[in-house]
């Protein structure tokens, strides 16, 4: 039985955004049963060095990733390819591979999100999984369909390219892994490929507990918390729709509501929102549980979001009432133990409902967080990850 090497585009360590939460949880639980070899890239110094990942990988592999955007967009254009995958070629990156793969015994490749599939080898006869874990091609499509002039040009290119680029990989692999069932749905019926799995995210609902210890956050009765990457374009979109849009009509009813976006890298845009009233702008935390747990509720605005967004699960796992987006709560299997609005007018009635009645906001939480626990712990999530990567069969055949 051989080794998993396991391609990802980020370090998967610390867990701390949505991409990095499931491929740390993808490696960790394949490297329970198997030696697995991590080649990745690092977007931030900090993750050069993670000795966290000691313990759960056999060797490591780190290529810093410091191309600029003009260069993979100058490089997309001459070779025809789609930028996604430019911005993530590096000659560095392919040597890293070729070293693992010439000097382990890899019978899988494990593939965390298309950018990592232009670093399979051309022959080697190892299965194959790829996660995608959402249809990038689909989000790109929506951008040109909302975008004008040249933008909607460059969009709906990455969109036709990548979709040519999914059906291709997903044809050469033994799975394709997508966060939710109406995901792989969308792949299967747009690429017709088949061999396509929906493996969801789970919650690690024992960090994410409110009665854990962690650094509580002082905060008024009306806190409304928004988390996330900051410098992602649908939530760079949702936390600017609710402060301008809906936020204002919420503090008609309730002066003393505030608006807490929290998370890494704000854009100059949403550094903006904070000289609005009621408006506060946190940038990188140590520990989103304080802000979750300081929250009277949370929102996920979001107008485009595909798959399970981690953000709500991590919100409903606190025992927070969240009012979402049906976008953002499209993927969760929350059996009402969430708000869903479709409009600002919606949202507004929502949150300010939840605001009115302290009791119904504690109660939706408690909900939540029963929900999350029964339908999204890591371990059962993942289970159907063994069959597909060869564990159970051949952990029976060793038996």
């Amino acid at each position: 039985m051989g080794d998993i090497l396991f391609l990802a585009h980020r370090v998967p360590y610390p867990p701390d955004r949505g991409d990095k939460i499931r491929s740390f949880h993808m490696l960790r639980h394949l490297a329970a049963q198997r030696p697995v070899h991590l080649a990745a890239f690092a977007d931030d110094p900090r993750d050069m060095d993670r000795p966290e990942l000691a313990d759960c990988t056999a060797s490591r592999a780190i290529v810093r990733r410091g191309k600029s955007q003009a260069v993979a967009g100058i490089q997309a254009l001459a070779s025809g390819r789609p930028l996604s995958l430019t911005a993530f070629d590096d000659w560095a990156m392919r040597r890293a591979v070729e070293a693992v793969l010439a000097r382990e015994n890899i019978d899988t490749i494990f593939v965390f999100s298309s950018q990592m599939a232009q670093y399979l080898p051309a022959e080697g006869g190892q299965r194959v999984i790829m996660d995608f874990v959402d249809m990038d091609s689909a989000k790109f499509a929506a951008y040109a369909q909302a975008a004008k002039g040249p933008m909607r040009w460059i969009y709906a290119r990455e969109a036709r390219l990548l979709v040519a680029a999914e059906t291709a990989v997903a044809a050469r692999a033994d799975a394709s892994l997508f966060v939710s069932e109406a995901e792989a749905g969308l792949f299967r019926r747009t690429t017709g490929a088949e061999r396509v799995h929906a493996i969801e995210n789970g919650i690690d609902t024992g960090f994410f507990d409110p009665s854990a210890r962690f650094e509580r956050v002082e905060a008024g009765p009306a806190l409304i918390v928004f988390t996330g990457q900051m410098d992602y374009r649908p939530n760079v979109e949702a936390v600017m729709w609710f402060a301008e849009d809906i936020l204002p009509q919420i503090r008609v009813a309730r002066p003393d509501a505030r608006f807490a976006i929290v998370g890494r890298n704000p854009t100059d845009a949403v550094r903006a929102l904070a000289r609005q009233e009621g408006v506060i702008v946190t940038g990188e935390v140590n520990d989103v549980r304080g802000w979750l747990a300081a929250a009277a509720l949370v929102v996920a605005p979001l107008k485009l979001a595909r798959g399970i967004q981690n953000k709500v699960l991590e919100a409903m796992a606190m025992a927070r009432p969240v009012v979402a987006s049906a976008a953002a709560a499209e993927g969760v299997d929350h059996n009402g133990t969430i708000a869903v609005a479709e409009t600002a007018g919606g949202m507004m009635e929502a949150v300010t409902l939840l605001l009115r009645d302290p009791q119904n906001a504690v109660e939706l939480g408690r909900d939540a967080r029963a929900r999350v626990i029964a339908r999204y712990g890591w371990d059962a999530r993942l289970a159907p990850l063994d069959a597909l990567v060869g564990l159970r069969a051949r952990l029976g055949e060793a038996a």
